[in-house]
């Protein structure tokens, strides 16, 4: 018979890991997101989002609450877009240019000045993330970034930031979730307060 083994107090050491980041989280940078992404809502705007790994299924989940219950809640549409879905054009762009420009090459497509790309890397160094950035930096669109551990190229380079300090990819990837949900909830309320 094999030995059972114990895994007592590991959910306690993560969930204290999850908690103590959440007590240090700039909270003005997560109200000014809501803000970026609310005025881009009401102005008509694409929200883009991008990145790569869990980041790009947290940027794919972002657009698919939102665009969902904010308009359900609104009746206004929300132009929500992720670049991380369509699996055949990324292979494509990246076989064919680079993995590294599969992000700037969809946005030169579809991007339109004063759209709003929001940039998931939790290292804040992803090349294509970057490169998206720097895209849209140049080409007039508002730039928001979240990324954890230092807060990598990211951080320093979009107009907005959301930043996890933390030294942790899972903790990092579940605020940046949280976010989502944050935003959610609240333009789903500002919505039923009309």
């Amino acid at each position: 018979m094999k030995n059972k083994l114990n895994f007592s107090g590991e959910s306690i050491k993560y969930l204290n890991k999850l908690q103590k980041a959440i007590d240090f989280i700039d909270k003005k940078e997560l109200d000014n997101a809501i803000s970026i992404v609310y005025n881009a809502w009401q102005n008509d705007k694409q929200i883009i989002t991008i990145g790569n790994g869990g980041s790009s299924l947290t940027a794919l989940h972002f657009i698919t609450d939102w665009n969902k219950s904010i308009y359900l809640s609104s009746k206004k549409s929300f132009r929500g877009r992720s670049l991380v879905d369509n699996i055949g054009l990324n292979m494509a762009y990246g076989n064919d240019i680079s993995f590294n420009d599969i992000f700037s090459e969809q946005l030169k497509n579809v991007m339109q000045k004063g759209d709003l790309v929001i940039a998931i890397s939790g290292s804040g160094n992803s090349e294509n993330v970057i490169r998206a950035v720097n895209y849209a930096n140049e080409n007039g669109a508002v730039t928001l970034g979240l990324s954890g551990f230092d807060g990598g190229k990211l951080k320093e380079l979009v107009n907005h930031s959301i930043w996890i300090n933390v030294q942790d990819m899972q903790i990092t990837e579940d605020l940046h979730s949280i976010f989502g949900h944050i935003l959610m909830q609240t333009l789903c309320s500002l919505s039923i307060e009309k």
